[in-house]
């Protein structure tokens, strides 16, 4: 099913319009948690070329997200509750976009390269089950289009939560 994923050219809006069924393709035969996340983030990658990309888990016993399947530099592994862009967007429970992420108080820093930020979290009965975190190398590269496109993705697919 892997070849199902075309590259797409166009608007940031029309690249998500087309991805998000190739996505839901990709993934809708295979239960394993972290073979769709891993497909997911892949996905994601190749499409839009975003510098950083991928899931932090809720670990709830240690009271943090734990790194899960990503495509970008070496990352941080453990990020507490309420910290850092990820974990306020947990803490939260709501998606958080980051124009520069110099000028969010207690951003964490794993790459120096990132220069802005947006954090989508993935409920599945009511709970944060992780996070989806993309950094981009460029200062303001999200906008609202991406927040309403990834938020919709993050519904869609937080089913795949429901054995995780």
């Amino acid at each position: 099913m892997a070849e199902t994923l075309q590259l797409i050219k166009g608007s940031r809006e029309g690249r998500y319009k087309v991805l998000l069924p190739q996505i839901s393709a990709l993934i809708a035969d295979e239960p394993d948690l972290i073979a769709n996340c891993a497909n997911i983030v892949a996905a994601l990658r190749q499409t839009f070329g975003f510098f950083w990309i991928g899931f932090y888990f809720v670990n709830d016993k240690d009271n943090c997200l734990v790194l899960g399947p990503f495509q970008g530099d070496i990352a941080c592994t453990r990020i507490g509750f309420g910290k850092g862009v990820c974990g306020t967007a947990w803490q939260r429970a709501e998606t958080i976009l980051v124009p520069d992420v110099e000028q969010f108080e207690g951003h964490i820093a794993c790459s120096s390269a990132s220069k802005s930020e947006i954090v989508v979290p993935i409920l599945f009965n009511g709970n944060v089950r992780c996070v989806l975190d993309i950094d981009s190398d460029q200062l303001d590269d999200f906008t609202e289009i991406d927040k309403q496109y990834l938020e919709v993705m993050a519904t869609n697919f937080a089913y795949l939560f429901s054995n995780g």
